[in-house]
């Protein structure tokens, strides 16, 4: 067995890949394990490293800092193109206030830590460390470590600092809306009534009897309304066609219109009446059962020279005589809008006749499995872009060093710029959701289990000192209060509801364990739709924080 023993102790690369394999999928297991109701999932990587290293196992610690570096880089940046098609968009439609709160909770949690270590006397490079743990967010202690590392001073006491204070950290979160939901809330306040999605689809049935419309263009007529709507069939006289902006509205015409759900009342007032007795919005509807000489077809945009398009100017209706109603990105339904860029694995929902649209998929490509192995090219470009961006210096006044993204925040913010502006520059970005979910899995699990490992072995130590206790009480203060206070204060002064409250807080403090037990809670989507609205801004913010606070107070 002394083979064995010298591979698992004599540090080489082989040993590394095998200590740092064996901690992940132990800790992926154990991580499925339900404690209350709650289960960590990757998190659980992290301690499972600092059992490791607490057993006195250890990896070259040039081997280590680079593993450690690339998870870091690779989870952050693959983060960074899934949100960034909709990060944008996200500040409509009530994102702007979450964002608001999100950056009041941050600011809050932050003067309480900087409160902390003046009164308490603890340093700030491990103070950043305490906040990193209590607000779960390890891209921030990445970049602190980074800072630390360019001033020249030690950066293990912000690792174990973060090591202890992070399991409080995510359940102080838990336990601020479980007391939140109890002193506050009404049992009404648990679900919403209504949340309002500027991307959700909505069809509905129109009758023309506006007689001010009659004799107008469907280009005309979507001039005198600021809603956005696509009209997928027109029944006139026993027949069905596919309009076209130059189709002429006469009364009595019925139409079949996507738009959205708040756009209903609008367009009722603009076309004359709404039929209320069909739900359209079914799930089991089959629209290819609705008219012998229509069928709906789903095509899945494939072809790379499409990627970056408007919509409009494929000119596909006029072409082919068929109407694009909905797209779905990343399992998200957009309208079918002119003005829409489209994106490599786009599924376009298609109504017209069997030959048009069999001449459609020709022209998108419709072939799922070209889109099967992902555009490596692409994801390495990004990563050397993001990291330049990260160690570019920007000079803040009254400070003597520069600050920069460094490894978390520069991959972060290319990510989300090539996600969201990548195809109108024809940069094929797009992944499979499995795909993007595996490299994001990968990459975090990395960074998780050497960062355990690099602290593990002074961990059980620390825990057992006076400091380590302080350490750990001041990093459950940092967690719940600011967390309760900005929870009660967004749904009494600003009047969110609870799920949207619950998942804007667990957003600010980057804690998915959190949100899953909101959603719990609640019972519906809004706690998911909060966190990632406020998401990639907490992660920006949190960045930049944990740096600026090493090069001022440090």
């Amino acid at each position: 067995m002394q083979w064995l023993t010298d591979i698992i102790y004599n540090h080489s690369a082989l040993q590394a890949v095998i200590v740092i394999s064996v901690i992940i999928a132990a800790g992926l297991g154990l991580g499925k394990l339900k404690i209350f109701g709650i289960s960590l999932g990757v998190t659980f990587v992290f301690f499972t490293g600092i059992l490791a290293g607490h057993l006195g196992l250890s990896v070259d610690p040039g081997m280590l800092d680079f593993a450690q570096s690339f998870g870091l880089i690779l989870f952050v940046y693959e983060l960074g193109l899934k949100v960034g098609p909709g990060f944008f968009s996200s500040f409509r439609h009530g994102g702007i206030k979450l964002n608001l709160l999100c950056l009041t909770l941050i600011l809050l949690g932050t003067a309480t830590a900087i409160g902390l270590a003046f009164g308490m006397g603890i340093p700030m490079s491990d103070m950043v460390g305490i906040l990193s743990g209590a607000t779960t967010n390890t891209p921030a202690l990445g970049a602190a470590q980074q800072t630390l590392q360019q001033i020249g001073q030690p950066s293990a006491g912000a690792a174990l600092s973060c090591a202890v204070t992070y399991p409080l950290g995510v359940l102080g979160v838990i336990i601020a809306i479980a007391l939140v939901r109890r002193l506050y809330t009404r049992q009404t306040d648990l679900h919403t009534a209504e949340h309002d999605d500027g991307n959700h689809t909505w069809v509905g049935e129109f009758t023309v009897l506006n007689p001010g419309i009659f004799g107008k263009t469907i280009r005309d007529v979507a001039q005198l309304t600021p809603q956005r709507f696509v009209i997928s069939r027109l029944w006139r006289a026993g027949g069905v066609s596919i309009p076209t902006s130059e189709t002429e509205l006469a009364q009595g015409d019925r139409l079949l219109v996507v738009s959205t759900d708040k756009s209903a009342s609008t367009l009722t007032m603009l076309f004359g009446e709404r039929e209320a007795h069909h739900d359209w919005n079914k799930e089991d509807i089959d629209w290819n059962a609705i008219d012998s000489s229509l069928i709906s077809k789903h095509i899945i945009v494939s072809r790379p020279e499409i990627n970056g398009k408007r919509l409009g100017s494929l000119r596909l209706r006029n072409s082919y005589g068929i109407n694009i109603t909905r797209v779905t990105r990343a399992g998200v339904q957009l309208l079918a809008s002119p003005a829409l860029v489209l994106q490599l694995g786009d599924r376009l929902t298609v109504v017209g006749e069997q030959v048009a649209i069999e001449n459609v998929e020709k022209v998108l490509g419709n072939e799922i499995t070209d889109l099967k192995e992902p555009n490596l090219a692409a994801i390495f470009i990004g990563l050397v872009a993001g990291l330049l961006l990260g160690s570019l210096p920007i000079m803040i006044p009254g400070m003597n060093s520069p600050i920069r993204l460094g490894l978390a925040g520069g991959p972060i913010i290319m990510g989300i710029l090539i996600g969201r502006f990548g195809p109108q520059f024809h940069l094929v970005t797009y992944t499979t959701r499995s795909a993007n979910l595996m490299l994001r899995g990968i990459g975090l699990s990395l960074f998780l289990a050497c960062l355990g490992l690099s602290a593990g072995a002074d961990f059980v130590d620390t825990i057992m000192q006076a400091e380590g206790l302080t350490w750990i009480g001041t990093g459950f203060i940092i967690t719940l209060v600011p967390s309760a206070i900005m929870l009660a204060a967004a749904m009494r002064i600003w009047h969110l509801d609870f799920g949207s409250a619950c998942g804007m807080v667990c957003g600010a403090m980057a804690n998915p364990m959190a949100m899953n037990y909101s959603q719990e809670t609640t019972g519906d989507d809004a706690p998911a739709v909060s966190y990632a609205t406020v998401y990639p801004l907490t992660m920006f913010a949190r960045v930049i924080i944990a740096q600026v606070l090493i090069l001022i107070f440090a």
